[in-house]
Order: structure tokens, then sequence, then C-alpha cells
């Protein structure tokens, strides 16, 4: 079976779960792994990458790096490629790999399927599940076997495994030019010290039910009480209640978080493709038939303003 290249992704310095998560689906799996990362003063992830199942590390490292550019990341994850004779390229899903693998498959003359919740191997078959129509149905796709197949793959499809560190087969790639009519000058963050949605083991998100900015303040120490991520959707966001970047849903944010409350969220089903595939959904609506209720595990009809604060307090309790 042909080797697989696992594209990895840090965060300030340190390896972002969905990559693990990736390496720990090849490792069970027992296929054969390599793995690139591209960025500056990424060279100390190598020996985690290793650990957790790749062969060999692929590392184009240096200061010209260290901010995403298109052109340079393409080059140097398709040298890897190249080197490795890797017939398959797994990202997971984010805003690098949405620019990265259409780039790759123009540059390699291969395949490129987004957004993918299973793959299934049979021998040089390859064939990929993903959601569709808002997850209204699911598309099942055969890539042909002359082509180089590169996907990006939904976090939360399987558990990262721990695994210690070990010694890393490292390869030096050659650090790609810069593209003269690209230049790449600062990311500005948002600093908000809130846990981001992405990251986030436990997410709370809220819907027109919140009412406005007081019910958003209302939910807000629940949020701090889990230690979750804040989330909305998309009519709390377009009425300025919640900015932009907390948007889950099929225009926002996708996650895949172990628990998922929905706070006054009716459940459109734009909103159920961006969380759907929560390992456990808690929902909170006054409306016993609001759709949110067809997918979650866990639901209490009532009133938010009064089932927030008896949700704090009890969360509160619990920790102590």
């Amino acid at each position: 079976m042909a080797r697989i290249l696992v594209v990895a992704e840090t965060k300030d310095g340190e390896l972002r779960k969905p990559t693990l998560e990736l390496l720990t689906k090849g490792r069970r799996d027992g296929l054969d792994m390599d793995a690139v990362v591209v960025g500056s003063g990424i060279k100390g992830v190598a020996d985690q990458l290793a650990g957790h199942g790749a062969g060999t590390v692929y590392v184009a490292d240096d200061a010209g790096l260290a901010i995403f550019t298109n052109a340079q990341y393409t080059t140097a994850v398709a040298d890897a490629a190249g080197q490795a004779q890797a017939r398959q390229i797994w990202l997971s899903v984010s805003e690098t790999s949405r620019a990265l693998g259409p780039a790759l498959a123009g540059r390699l003359d291969g395949c490129y399927v987004s957004d993918v919740t299973q793959v299934e191997m049979s021998g040089d078959e390859v064939t990929v599940i993903r959601p569709a129509m808002a997850t209204k149905v699911f598309q099942k796709l055969k890539f042909s076997k002359d082509v180089i197949r590169i996907v990006s793959i939904r976090s939360g499809a399987v558990d990262a495994e721990e695994a210690a560190p070990k010694g890393a087969n490292v390869v030096e790639l050659a650090v790609p030019a810069a593209d003269p009519r690209v230049v790449a000058k600062e990311v500005l963050k948002e600093e908000t010290g809130e846990v981001d949605l992405g990251d986030a083991s436990t997410v709370v998100s809220v819907g027109r039910g919140v009412k406005g900015p007081e019910g958003v303040a209302l939910v807000k120490p629940l949020v701090d009480a889990l230690g979750a991520a804040y989330g909305a959707s998309r009519a709390v966001v377009d009425s300025g209640w919640m900015p932009y970047n907390s948007q889950v849903g099929q225009t926002g944010r996708v996650v895949t978080p172990d628990v998922y409350f929905a706070v006054g969220v009716s459940g459109a089903i734009q909103h159920l493709a961006g969380m759907s595939g929560s390992k456990l959904i808690v929902a909170v609506n006054k409306d016993p038939d609001a759709p949110i209720f067809s997918v979650a595990d866990y639901g209490i009809v009532g009133d938010l303003f009064k089932v927030v604060p008896i949700l704090i307090e009890e969360v509160k309790k619990h920790k102590g």
C-alpha cells in the first residue's frame, strides 16, 4: 500500500490536535505514514510526530515561513510528497487546508476532496465519505487509481491517542522561494482570552432565543464554569450580539467537541451542519418541536432564562 503524507499544523509552536488525530487513525489502521511540517521554529515537533507514527518527518523551518503563504507552503509540501512517493495526502480541515488542498491538487495533478468524515481503503482503492447539502445527504466518492488523492478530514472522526516522543528520521526540505507578488507582512489576531472553538472539548452556543446582548451575557457564566468555547448561530452574529468568529454552522465554523450545549438554538439545517458531529449534544429550548431536539442526546424544554442559572449553579456545585 502506498505511503500517506500527513500535513502537520502547529499553533504557537505546538502540534494542533487534529494533526494528532490523523496520525492516530493511520496508526490504528496499520498504514505507512510520513509527515511534513512547515513554519518557523517548528523542528521540535518532529519527535512528537514520530512518536505518533510518522516514519519520516519532512521539515521546512525558516523565519521566512512564519506566516502562511500558499505558494511557499504548497512548494514545500509538494517537495515532501515527491520525496516520500506519497499517493495520499491528508490534511485537517482548517483555513490553511482550504487554501493548500486545491493548490496541491493543481501542482501535483491530483484530486482534492474536502471536509471528509471517513476514509475507506481496500488495496489501491480509496473511497471517502463527506456530508453535502448542509448534511442532508452524504456523498461517497471513489478516487481513480492513477491520481494522488488529497483529502482534508474533519476533526473528531478519531480520538487522538497519547504517544511518547521518539527520535525522528528528519529530512530537511529546501526553503521555497517567496512569491515576489505576494508579501505577507503580519497576522492580526484578536486577543480575547477565550477558548478557541476549534480546540475546545466543550462548546456552548446561543441562538436567537437569548433575545439580545443581555441574554448572551446571561449564558456567559455557564461558558466560564464549563471552561468552554462560546459559539453562536448565524442569527445571533447577524444581529451583532456576537462576533463573526463565534459563528457555528455551514457558513461559519465546523466543530466536533465532546460536549455541545445549544441554548436557545432552534436547529436550522445550516447550524446543524456545523455541530452535528459533536459527541454529546445538550439542547435547551422552550419549543418542544424545535429541530435541535432531533439531534440532541439530552433536551430541556423550558425557558432558558430560568434554566441557565440552574445549570450554572449545578456545574459550580459539581466542580466544588
